[in-house]
């Protein structure tokens, strides 16, 4: 069914980033599954989250499922600062005292966009699909691209970052940097204290209160509360490089759909632009990326073809819209956005 490389790159040469700094020969990871139509408009992009990198959230794209590499072809993206894309860990250039650049959802978005219509020839995205840090993106595709999209659905995410989303990844940032690796704004060596406890930090939150409290833990075969943190969490960032991830949390603390000069900080008039079909599917528990937010953003979406709000009913947090191994979670999600995917 697809015989495109495992992993490809875009060069996008020399882009001047929202900021006004010029970041040198950047390189933009994707991978590739099914076939293009004849008329090219079943295209699904769909991408990566905090952290994460292709091959750890195509568990998703499956013969049947939502997204179905038989039906439609679908185009992974890296975020840059996920090491396979431009990132700190495989960008030599030195950029000077303020160090590595920060690269907004808007920079990250317009690279996606050459790729799609330079080097694959899609002028048209049946869907962009994205979980947390990805739905992010698909808020943002949809408000600087509206003309080529025609749905978006926003898995436990949002059109930018809330207040208190901004205050969890301050605890994150925090939890990471207290390790003695980090010296004059970077990691030096691998932290590991340091990424152990962000694993920790990150755990009272990405769960809910009822995930503890009825011990579903229980169901991944961990036999008390210490040993699903110690097997799920303390590991959970180790094999990531530090770097990266402060990268990645910056990204995500600067999201904003209007902070663009089209939009001037002007957040009704970015949702307003938004002319794609919206699912919004915020996780009933999700702590950070949080319901009410998602409620709120409906009303502004004045220029969408339709607006929904189908809420995730999980006690797994912000994990419910990742739940590669929750059965009941994925089938909902599943069923979900293929239903949206007809409409």
């Amino acid at each position: 069914m697809n015989d495109a490389p495992a992993h490809a790159l875009f060069a996008a040469g020399d882009v001047t980033l929202h900021s006004g700094i010029v970041f040198p020969d950047m390189k933009l990871s994707y991978r590739t599954h099914g076939r293009l139509n004849a008329r090219r408009d079943n295209v699904i992009l769909y991408p990566t989250s905090f952290g994460a990198q292709h091959s750890d959230v195509d568990w998703l794209i499956a013969p049947g499922g939502a997204l179905n590499p038989e039906t439609h072809f679908i185009v992974q993206v890296d975020l840059f600062g996920n090491g396979l894309s431009s990132s700190p860990s495989n960008t030599a250039h030195e950029f000077g005292p303020a160090g590595y650049p920060l690269v907004s959802y808007h920079d990250a978005v317009r690279v996606q966009q050459r790729l799609l219509t330079e080097e694959l020839g899609i002028a048209r995205l049946a869907m962009v699909y994205g979980w947390s840090m990805g739905g992010m993106q698909a808020y943002h595709w949809a408000s600087l691209f509206p003309e080529m999209v025609e749905r978006i659905a926003v898995v436990c995410g949002s059109a930018r970052c809330s207040p208190f989303n901004t205050v969890f990844l301050e605890s994150v940032r925090a939890a990471l940097t207290t390790d003695p690796a980090f010296r004059d704004g970077r990691f030096t060596s691998h932290p590991a204290a340091g990424l152990r406890a962000m694993g920790r930090v990150y755990a009272g939150w990405a769960m809910s209160h009822a995930f503890y409290r009825d011990e579903l833990w229980r169901a991944d075969g961990f036999p008390s509360l210490e040993a699903y943190l110690a097997g799920s969490w303390d590991t959970a960032f180790a094999h990531r490089d530090a770097n990266n991830l402060l990268a990645q949390l910056a990204t995500w603390q600067a999201g904003d759909i209007s902070r663009s000069p089209a939009f001037e900080g002007d957040f009704p008039r970015a949702m307003a632009a938004i002319t794609a079909k919206v699912l919004l599917m915020p996780g009933r528990t999700d702590a950070y990326f949080q319901q009410d937010d998602s409620a709120r953003e409906i009303p502004l979406l004045t220029g969408a073809r339709s607006a929904e709000l189908v809420p995730v009913p999980s006690d797994h947090g912000h994990r419910a819209g990742n739940p590669a191994r929750n059965a009941a979670d994925s089938a909902f999600l599943n069923a979900t956005v293929s239903a949206f995917l007809q409409r």
